[in-house]
């Protein structure tokens, strides 16, 4: 009996060697989501909105088709990325504001916290205009997330190796 197991185990580990991997198209609803930004440096908030981008380019492709604005997205800025969206340093962080303009376009919300705006001494006319202040950001995310939506934390590392290196 032990070795019709081992038989049997051999089998299926053949089978699935000899197999390629499968596609599987997940039937996805329309988004709720919350992405949370809180980062060290304030040029990973363009990593991060590529996060964004990957969340949204495939929803609005086939087979899904979602339209944006069936989409409900928000963005929560509480770190020392906040300083991109102020006014006076449009010129230095322009690429990503103007990306975040065109995603608010499109109905991504972007929420500063107001905590986090006073302690760099900012206020609500020292943003740009398609951003929203709010109290405070972890009020905001557990708000959401008790309305039920997701919540994203896009992790940003530093890239060691190319893929060249490590395929």
């Amino acid at each position: 009996m032990r070795i019709f197991f081992i038989l049997i185990f051999l089998f299926n580990t053949s089978v699935v060697l000899a197999e390629q991997a499968t596609f599987v198209q997940t039937p996805y609803k329309e988004p709720k989501v919350v992405f949370e930004f809180y980062y060290d440096n304030p040029n990973k908030i363009n990593s991060a909105l590529y996060w964004l981008r990957s969340y949204i380019n495939p929803l609005t492709e086939e087979p899904y088709n979602y339209a944006p604005e069936f989409m409900d997205i928000k963005v929560i800025i509480h770190g020392t990325e906040i300083v991109t969206l102020a006014k006076k340093n449009y010129g230095k962080y322009k690429t990503a504001v103007e990306r975040m303009k065109y995603y608010s376009l499109l109905g991504v919300e972007f929420r500063v916290c107001g905590l986090a705006a006073k302690d760099f001494g900012y206020t609500t006319k020292d943003f740009q205009n398609f951003v929203k202040v709010i109290p405070s950001a972890i009020i905001e995310l557990g708000h959401w997330q008790q309305e039920g939506y997701a919540i994203i934390k896009p992790e940003i590392m530093e890239k060691k190796f190319s893929i060249e290196e490590i395929r």
